[in-house]
């Protein structure tokens, strides 16, 4: 009867997980510029359900939509209902839901820092004058499958770049803070300022760096 029960329950979790999925294409995924991905390929990852379950698939980051993408079958498919999943773990990275999108974790505890990976589809730079280029952003398309009649999840065509702009968070008993910047993540820590821009100047903590981040957040936990 356990055995039935189980068999049963493991069925189920695997058409959750593919109720989770939305057809997007069946380009293949080994050919093309792909630019709007965190990483440079599909790879195995293990999703661990809320339910307790886990599951593997096969999953890349799309930093443009920001959604977690699954490929099968030559075929990709977005996880649409990510409440459902507890974390991910993707090329040694662990990902938790933040909203529709995906968190990375970099330090996890009371004082805790997530980098939300975000890329700006942008059109390729247009000659100006003076020897200089121009670009127009895409953001008005950015929680579409389609932007300017694009298939984001697919090969990009020439024109098309995608520009890295990561947010960092800090979640400071159940309160959460963006930050980009020593100014910003200083206002976050008003009453330690001092001393957390002390720790920033003796071991020159550039804010452009995980490591360094992960090193100040770790830091002022202690404080």
């Amino acid at each position: 009867m356990k055995k039935i029960m189980k068999r049963k329950l493991t069925i189920l979790i695997v058409f959750l997980i593919t109720g989770m999925l939305f057809k997007l294409s069946g380009q293949a995924t080994s050919s093309g510029s792909m630019p709007q991905y965190l990483f440079a390929e599909f790879t195995k990852c293990d999703i661990k359900m809320i339910s307790g379950q886990t599951q593997t698939q096969e999953m890349n980051y799309n930093t443009v939509t920001e959604k977690m993408v699954f490929t099968r079958d030559k075929k990709y498919y977005d996880l649409t209902n990510p409440e459902m999943i507890d974390t991910i773990i993707l090329q040694n990275c662990r990902f938790v839901p933040a909203g529709k999108a995906f968190y990375e974790v970099l330090v996890s505890g009371p004082l805790s820092l997530f980098l939300q990976h975000k890329g700006d589809l942008m059109t390729a730079g247009k000659p100006v004058g003076y020897g200089g280029t121009s670009q127009v952003a895409s953001s008005n398309y950015i929680n579409n499958i389609e932007m300017d009649g694009l298939q984001v999840n697919l090969q990009l065509p020439n024109n098309y770049i995608v520009n890295p702009s990561p947010v960092y968070w800090i979640r400071n008993e159940n309160k959460w803070f963006s930050f980009n910047g020593e100014k910003q993540f200083l206002k976050i820590f008003p009453d330690k300022a001092v001393r957390i821009k002390g720790f920033i100047k003796e071991n020159r903590i550039k804010f452009d760096k995980p490591g360094n981040l992960i090193r100040l957040v770790k830091y002022c936990s202690t404080l």
